[in-house]
């Protein structure tokens, strides 16, 4: 008797979670936070090198911190003390991807700064770009499908 009241609830139970996951309602991304060794380095390359625009950072949090707009919405926040070298920063591995329009310029500026990359054809005909952050953060850099 007591098997045939456990599958019941064993099943409601697998149910109910199933279904609460469910009910996280995303309705767009905000930010990503990497750790960084160097908030300086990692600053200017975001800045300087990929051209992101700064965000301001409470007077508290200056020395600690650096905010950028990614796109509309979007944001990435750098924070220092990254004590650990990141693991697993290959193409292949773990990485973040935003979307260019168009992968020949950025290749082109690209080799006129000096930073090393690597461009792929994906499956789809489109363009891909790879690059490394000062702390080893994979940045993969896509053209929309073709």
């Amino acid at each position: 008797m007591k098997k045939l009241f456990l599958l019941p609830t064993a099943l409601f139970i697998l149910f109910a979670v199933s279904n609460a996951s469910a009910q996280v309602r995303i309705t767009g991304y905000n930010h990503v936070a990497l750790a960084v060794a160097d908030i300086g380095a990692s600053t200017h390359f975001y800045r300087d090198i990929i051209g992101l625009k700064p965000l301001e950072v409470p007077d508290n949090l200056k020395a600690i911190r650096s905010w950028f707009i990614i796109a509309d919405g979007q944001e990435l926040h750098l924070l220092a003390g990254r004590k650990d070298p990141v693991a697993n920063n290959d193409r292949n591995g773990a990485h973040f991807s935003w979307t260019i329009p168009d992968a020949d310029p950025v290749e082109a500026y690209l080799k006129k700064a000096g930073v090393d990359y690597h461009r792929q054809q994906r499956f789809d005909g489109a363009s891909q770009i790879y690059i490394t952050d000062p702390d080893g953060y994979v940045i993969e850099l896509n053209e929309p499908k073709r």
